[in-house]
C-alpha cells in the first residue's frame, strides 16, 4: 500500500472520530479550562478541528516557523458554536485530502522542518512528521478534549472502543 493511500484512509477514520467528539463540545463556556496551565475548551476544540490541515502544510511547504522572530504569537480564536467547529473540521480535512492526493511517495520521503524563531526543532521525513506530529498529536489532543467533555458533564463518544456513555 502506498503511503498516500494509507494516510488518506487514516485521515478519514480520524476525521470521523473528531466529528463525534466535536459534536459534543459544550461551547457555552469556551474559556473554561480544568487548570490554570490547561488550554481553554474553545481553543482546544478548534485545535482538534483544524489539525488535519497540518498535513497540507507539511506536504506543500518545506518548513514552518511557529514563532517567527519579531512576529506576534499566532493564536486562533475560540470556537463560538458547534457548526463553526464542524465547518473548520470539514475544511481542514478537505485541505489535507487535496494535498495528499496530489503528492507522491518520493516527496513524502523528503525532509520537512519545523522552526521556532528561526531555530530548527524538527527535521525529519514528511511521512514521519505526518504520522507523529499530525495523527499521533491529534489523538493526544482529542483524548484531552474527551476529558474536558467528561469534566463538563457532556457524553463522551466511543472512539477506539466503547466509552462509559455509549457502546460501539
Amino acid at each position: 500500500m502506498k503511503l498516500t493511500d494509507l494516510f488518506l484512509e487514516e485521515l478519514e477514520r480520524e476525521a470521523a472520530s473528531n466529528r463525534r467528539v466535536l459534536e459534543r463540545v459544550p461551547l457555552d463556556s469556551p474559556t473554561w479550562k480544568p487548570h490554570e496551565k490547561s488550554m481553554e475548551l474553545g481553543y482546544l476544540a478548534h485545535l482538534v478541528a483544524t489539525m488535519p490541515s497540518w498535513i497540507a502544510m507539511i506536504v506543500d511547504q518545506d518548513e514552518f516557523d511557529m514563532r517567527p522572530a519579531g512576529a506576534p504569537p499566532q493564536r486562533p480564536e475560540n470556537a463560538r458554536n458547534t457548526q463553526e467547529l464542524l465547518d473548520a473540521l470539514d475544511a481542514s480535512v478537505a485541505k489535507a485530502r487535496e494535498s495528499l492526493s496530489k503528492t507522491n511517495e518520493e516527496h513524502l520521503m523528503k525532509n520537512w522542518r519545523l522552526l521556532i524563531a528561526g531555530n530548527v526543532v524538527n527535521d525529519r521525513p514528511r511521512y514521519v512528521v505526518i504520522q507523529d506530529a499530525v495523527f499521533g498529536h491529534l489523538a493526544h489532543h482529542r483524548g484531552q478534549l474527551t476529558v474536558y467533555l467528561r469534566l463538563n458533564e457532556a457524553k463522551v463518544p466511543a472512539i477506539y472502543g466503547p466509552s462509559a456513555d455509549e457502546g460501539m
